[in-house]
């Protein structure tokens, strides 16, 4: 049975005309933008501050405060760049929400545009998301034709052009430096921060970069007021959260829940339990780049940022990934690690070289070829990629292969004992004395220089 939660931004998508700006309309949409433009753009920053809103890309960042580092008068254009670029492993709910819903997505740059100052906005939307990008295209010229974009909208003097720019499918043009870097027609590698975007980011300018699902939520927060939106989800996450729900169970697919609900609800409400009725094993809440939780530490665990914390994880841009009792864990580490090597943009050193040996290391041991060094190993070079890049993706490219080797070591320590001729390996992280007497003199000279 599934659980009542507040449609605030699927409210429409089950209608297979939303995506027409009339039906839109129809629905209730345009009004929020109407009426912001009677208000001040201060009035509306603090009033998503009000809120609670927090940035849906990930980071989890109070929206509001976001807006506020952008200086004022600068004599400067300012930029707002919807980040679409929706490329982490596992999620796939910006993807609906352009899809099924265009128009909703672009009255929120209308209403962050009008906050900001900003007169020119840009969609930057992952390469492999053809059909978003065209609906987006679609949408975007029928608000033009209605003169809801371009100069004085509504009759007001606010004047707004969107556009849609198609990333080349790199993963790190996720990263909002990496994404301003490519609109500019350079390589999409993430730049030193400071300066912020919010200070100096397209062409120089201030620039604020969201996520589409955090500015498809301003209408209903325009329209509701921020009080009502506070009161939804927890103290400190507010509101409603898209998750895109994958893996072994029943109804994969996007669900809009409120932030404080119950992971295991949610796996067996709106999820529809274990698919063929076997065991839960794993989870991975928030994408690929966030750690790996254990069937036995989800109980009481809920589905908002400080609670996913505490349990260890992060709950990220929410791809919700279940693993059942039949998952090779060191295969599905090994997957991630995949990805990872291949999206590395080659900038820093640890990460261009380290990501290639952690995918090395682990593609050996899942081959049945892995030595008694290889954990040690593995630990040694994450060690020196994390917090030693440019930007977040050298950490997030070692929290998977830390996470799975501390919380599924028996299943990586018995891969490499039977490398090496021992049948079961049944020990937690660190070798026993026994497995090692076991090992040739050349293997423990080996672990022991390492």
């Amino acid at each position: 049975m599934q659980t009542n939660h507040h449609k605030i931004l699927t409210a429409n998508v089950h209608h297979l005309d939303q995506h027409l700006l009339s039906k839109y309309e129809e629905r209730g949409g345009y009004q929020a933008i109407r009426k912001v433009l009677k208000q001040t753009p201060e009035e509306v920053i603090q009033e998503v501050k009000a809120s609670g809103l927090r940035g849906r890309g990930g980071a989890g960042f109070p929206t509001g405060m976001k807006w506020g580092f952008v200086p004022k008068n600068l004599g400067k254009p300012i930029y707002l760049l919807n980040n679409a670029d929706e490329s982490e492993p596992g999620t796939f709910k910006d993807r609906l929400l352009m899809e099924r819903d265009p128009h909703l997505c672009i009255e929120g740059m209308m209403i962050a545009a009008w906050a900001l100052g900003a007169n020119w906005s840009c969609l930057y939307i992952r390469g492999e998301y053809g059909y978003p990008a065209v609906r987006m295209e679609q949408a975007i010229e029928e608000a033009y034709k209605k003169g809801y974009l371009g100069k004085n909208i509504f009759g007001t003097t606010f004047s707004l052009d969107i556009v849609v720019h198609r990333g080349a499918g790199a993963y790190i043009c996720g990263e909002e430096t990496g994404l301003i870097e490519s609109l500019e027609g350079n390589k999409g590698q993430p730049r030193l921060k400071p300066p912020f975007p919010a200070v100096v980011g397209l062409y120089g300018c201030p620039t604020v970069v969201n996520n589409t699902e955090t500015l498809a939520t301003l209408p209903w927060i325009i329209l509701n007021g921020a009080s009502a939106y506070a009161k939804i989800g927890t103290e400190k996450s507010a509101g409603t959260k898209l998750f895109s729900a994958s893996g072994h169970i029943n109804k994969p697919g996007v669900y809009e829940v409120d932030l404080g609900y119950s992971l295991l609800d949610f796996i067996n409400n709106e999820c529809g339990g274990i698919r063929g009725g076997k065991k839960l094993k794993a989870v991975i809440p928030g994408g690929s780049s966030v750690q790996v939780l254990r069937a036995d530490e989800l109980e009481g665990v809920k589905l908002d940022y400080e609670s996913i914390k505490g349990a260890g994880s992060m709950l990220g841009s929410g791809g919700f990934m279940v693993m059942d009792e039949s998952t090779d864990m060191v295969e599905a580490c090994l997957n991630l690690q995949h990805f990872y090597s291949h999206e590395s943009c080659g900038q820093c050193t640890p990460c261009r070289e380290g990501a290639n040996w952690v995918q090395k290391i682990v593609g050996r041991i899942y081959d049945g070829a892995g030595t008694y060094s290889d954990i040690p190993l593995l630990k040694s070079v994450t060690s020196q990629i994390a917090g030693h890049t440019i930007c977040p993706f050298g950490d997030a490219l070692v929290t998977p292969v830390l996470s799975f080797i501390e919380k599924f070591p028996e299943e990586f320590n018995t891969r490499i004992a039977q490398a090496n001729g021992i049948p079961t390996f049944n020990t937690g992280e660190e070798l026993s004395s026994q497995v090692l007497d076991a090992v040739s003199e050349n293997a423990k000279n080996v672990a022991a220089n390492v």
